[in-house]
């Protein structure tokens, strides 16, 4: 596979290139590489291929095979999201969320938030969940907590299911139901 990449991606055809860079990255077929990863990932992510725009965000986020740059991440992250990627819409909220590599912004982390979490991103219902709880960046909303908290429990998230649990427990945008 790697073989085929990568005659492909020297050619210029932006999937091989982004494939190439998962396949080296996670050293199937050839030694692992970050390095070399990235340069791949940046050649597809430059042409606009919204999963190595992604795969580059994680790498600049986590400081692998690159150094560790939260405002390049953010920029990576966005193009991809801006493209209807769920996860670099979860992890843009994230950033507008914590303020890394941008200023703290709680609207905007709804904002992504909820194109992650409408597309089924459980995490990112959950942490809509926790922005209506919280009133962060939104009005205050018991129920509409507990709705995006429903549907990341129901994905499994042992989070989301506490939090559901507490709003039963107390009655907050339920009513109060201990069974």
């Amino acid at each position: 596979a790697v073989k085929w990449y990568r005659l492909a991606a020297e050619q210029g055809y932006v999937g091989a290139q982004g494939m190439l860079g998962i396949m080296i990255q996670q050293g199937h077929g050839v030694p692992q590489d970050d390095n070399e990863a990235g340069k791949w990932y940046r050649l597809a992510a430059e042409q606009g291929h919204e999963y190595t725009q992604y795969y580059l965000g994680e790498m600049y986020y986590k400081g692998q095979g690159v150094p560790q740059d939260y405002k390049e991440a953010v920029k990576w992250f966005r193009l991809s999201a801006e493209q209807g990627h769920a996860t670099a819409q979860f992890n843009l909220g994230a950033m507008y969320e914590s303020g890394l590599g941008v200023s703290q912004d709680y609207k905007e982390a709804v904002k992504w938030f909820r194109l992650s979490a409408e597309q089924g991103d459980e995490i990112a219902q959950y942490n809509l969940g926790q922005s209506y709880r919280k009133g962060l960046g939104v009005p205050q909303d018991y129920k509409e907590a507990v709705k995006w908290y429903r549907l990341s429990a129901e994905q499994g998230d042992e989070i989301a299911q506490y939090n559901l649990g507490l709003m039963c427990f107390y009655g907050q945008g339920v009513p109060q139901d201990y069974v």
